[in-house]
């Protein structure tokens, strides 16, 4: 029987799951249902309890943060034995693993540990020497190899399922010259005797395929085994925990499917909602009661979660009393939508005190931080960013506006090295240091050397690319004279590669660095609209804003984060935080779910998965906010109302105005631009599969369509009316394409 000692306090769903004993065990804990409670107090019970040596427990977290907490926890109930508990991340227990037999795996003593940085340096100079390659993308390659080693994939491995999955060309790469750099790197490490990161879990896993006896070893410090966050884990995640638990089967694992939000780094929520399958002994807790939201947040995130067909059935049920209900409200546009939140920033503050910590805005992208952080800060509110920097002070932006700095400047060094070989085109340090050399000693700037090439570079190969970079920059000191200011960024965007190079790269960052490109352009064509300036002024403009962004990354960087000041973030950063007033911005289709994430039923389950988060953040008040219309690559269209809020019942929302005073609206349908959103309901068929046309042949997404040049391909997107209606269209060999329905000529598939 439990003991009181150590069990008492809790809640009955907790009990029950922290008196578990032996064989295996899933632990459905719901957000804010005190997971980490149920964990600590189930070591704590067996040690007290059980008699349990401390020495036979393992505690995986997914953070150094989560597993110093848990170990203080549980050293607070039974005394300082708990410090022999191991507690530890997936990577740490295995480069303990690591360290001490290593040598069976062919890793030598003090083998080192290559970071993102060390990547890439091994990869540039594989590349120099692999033909074809060159000018290859090195931050694509490392996504490349890091995606299957977290799949637990050698080059061999990686030969036969890449094209399989991802097609004959990834990245733009073919996937023989990708495996082929692959197994290159894999040699290089094993001279250097290094691994990478990913390799610290793969090695550990072939360690214990191949040894035994050091398996049997670590298992007698696993005979009672924890996993937290256990729908984060990877393939090789997976495989560990599976290796480590085989002997005893005393596995709890611990994690929320609905919550499962990662798979842009290898996760696989499929692990959690298979564990019943894998270990059908296997005892199932639900935790389902939340402490951290009212009852009409609970009610709203229920609703919304409960439309994912691949889950495991749980509802949140709420402790706290009955409080105000949701509220929504539709902006005209993303200014509109800003202004409204710091309004309702303002109005939180007079009316209930506090102060700003209380207050989180959170959105799909990183991009859509700007114009919020320009409304708050026009408000006189600070603003913190979490998981990123100030919009200005992004790499890719700082490479755009450094473009149009040195078009107009030949006097800017500092703008005109920087670009040089952003994006990559073959061009070297030494190049950089012959040409900075030479304009030194001739006391001319370094666009000067860069126009006198043949001079400096004669006879070398990168002669000819210097060359181009000078025509190049030519074409845009010409450009900034004649273009507006917006056309100019555009026309910077595309023939510098900017554009073409993210594409290319096809990560997850990528998309984002792309996504802060196209609101740069947003922001330099609003500048155009409301002050009729130059390129110029905006760069006066940028500038000061960029000095602003500058003093508030360094004062987070040195820890001194404003003390009082409203929290900025992406859905992805806001996971495992709480805050007592939440604005979910931009629930709008094509940003949530985004319009990368809307190809399959499982990608826009992992998006409804992504709004259930942020829901479930708010402690106390909640606003979701959409607009009518929104600017994206270049053009303001109309906006369409996220097929999520459809989710959820009318009466759940309270539709507000600009300045948050009820609109009386509790029922119906948000109608946008003339037209009413409906769900789109991707079709469940296999591709290929039929679909009745929408009435009146109008288009409302989820419908296949065959093109006379792209072939078939499904419909993401749907803008405009009548002879304007436009839709996103995502084909297999080309990818998305934007088309005129007037003009497309498209099929529909029957």
């Amino acid at each position: 029987m439990p003991t009181a000692s150590v069990l008492d306090s809790l809640n009955e769903e907790q009990r029950a799951a922290a008196g578990h004993v032996s064989g295996p065990a899933l632990v459905l804990a719901g957000a804010g249902s005190g997971k980490t409670r149920t964990v600590v107090h189930r070591i704590a019970h067996l040690m007290d309890a059980h008699e349990v040596y401390p020495q036979q427990i393992l505690a995986v977290t997914f953070t150094n943060k989560a597993a110093q907490e848990l170990k203080e926890r549980v050293e607070g109930l039974v005394g300082p034995a708990a410090r022999e508990v191991w507690v530890s991340t997936f990577h740490a227990a295995c480069l303990r693993v690591l360290r001490t037999y290593g040598s069976n795996v062919g890793l030598e003593s003090g083998f080192g540990i290559y970071d993102d940085g060390d990547q890439l340096d091994v990869l540039k100079e594989i590349l120099k020497s692999v033909a074809g390659l060159e000018d290859a993308n090195p931050r694509a390659l490392r996504a490349a190899i890091d995606r299957a080693k977290s799949h637990l994939w050698t080059p061999e491995v990686y030969a036969e399922r890449a094209a399989e999955r991802y097609g004959a060309v990834v990245s733009g790469m073919e996937v023989e010259q990708i495996v082929e750099v692959f197994a290159r790197y894999e040699q290089r490490l094993k001279q250097q005797n290094a691994v990478d990161f990913n390799d610290i879990l793969g090695r550990t896993v072939e360690l214990f395929d191949h040894h035994p006896d050091v398996l049997d070893r670590v298992q007698q410090r696993a005979v009672f085994m924890h996993v937290d966050e256990y729908q984060d884990t990877n393939a090789a995640q997976y495989r560990l925990t599976r290796q480590l638990s085989e002997s005893y089967r005393n596995l709890m694992v611990v994690g929320d499917p609905d919550q499962g939000i990662y798979a842009f780094r290898g996760a696989d929520v499929q692990n959690i909602l298979d564990f019943q399958r894998d270990f059908e002994d296997a005892q199932t807790y639900r935790l389902e009661l939340n402490y951290r939201s009212v009852p009409p947040v609970l009610k709203v995130a229920n609703a919304v979660i409960a439309q994912n067909s691949d889950r495991l059935d749980k509802v949140l049920k709420p402790t706290k009393d009955d409080a105000e209900p949701v509220r929504i409200h539709q902006a005209a546009d993303h200014r509109a939508e800003a202004d409204f939140v710091a309004r309702m920033v303002e109005q939180e503050l007079a009316a209930s005190g506090g102060d700003l910590n209380r207050f989180a805005v959170l959105y799909r992208t990183n991009s859509q931080s700007r114009v919020l952080e320009e409304s708050l800060r026009r408000a006189g509110l600070e603003t913190r960013i979490v998981g990123g920097v100030g919009f200005y002070e992004r790499r890719e932006v700082k490479d755009a506006l450094s473009y149009a700095r040195a078009a107009l400047n030949a006097q800017d060094d500092v703008s005109w090295r920087r670009v040089i070989n952003r994006p990559k085109r073959g061009i070297g340090d030494t190049s950089v240091e012959h040409l900075t050399r030479f304009a030194q000693r001739h006391g001319v700037p370094f666009s000067a050397a860069v126009n006198r090439h043949e001079e400096v570079l004669k006879g070398t190969a990168a002669g000819k690319k210097v060359q181009a970079f000078a025509e190049l920059m030519q074409d845009l000191q010409e450009a900034s004279a004649s273009l507006p200011a917006g056309k100019f960024l555009a026309y910077l965007l595309d023939v510098t590669g900017m554009i073409e190079a993210l594409k290319q790269e096809g990560s997850f960052e990528a998309q984002g660095r792309l996504e802060n490109l196209d609101e740069l352009r947003t922001a330099v064509e609003e500048w155009e609209s409301e002050h009729g300036g130059s390129i110029a002024e905006f760069l006066d403009e940028s500038a000061l804003m960029a000095s602003v962004d500058d003093s508030a990354v360094k004062a987070v960087n040195q820890g001194e984060v404003p003390s009082d000041a409203v929290t900025l973030m992406t859905l992805h950063n806001a996971k495992g935080l709480e805050f007592p007033v939440v604005f979910l911005v931009g629930l709008e289709e094509g940003l949530l779910p985004h319009r990368s994430s809307t190809g399959s039923l499982r990608e826009v389950e992992e998006e409804r998965r992504l709004l259930y988060v942020g829901l479930t953040r708010a402690e106390e008040a909640l606003y979701l906010v959409h607009c009518d219309q929104r600017m994206t690559f270049g053009r303001t269209e109309p906006a369409r109302v996220s097929r999520f809020v459809e989710d959820v019942p009318p009466a759940l929302l309270r539709y507000v105005d600009a300045f948050g005073e009820a609109t009386g609206r509790t029922a119906g349908r948000p109608k946008l631009g003339g037209l009413t959103w409906r769900s789109p309901a991707l079709s469940q068929e296999p591709a290929g599969g039929t679909r009745a046309p929408a009435p009146g042949g109008a288009y409302k997404g989820g419908e296949t369509v065959r093109h006379p040049k792209f072939g078939e391909g499904k419909v993401v997107g749907v803008s405009g009316s009548g002879a304007k209606t436009e839709l996103t269209v995502v084909f297999p060999e080309v990818g998305a394409k934007r088309l005129l329905v007037k003009f497309a000529k498209l099929e529909r598939v029957h």
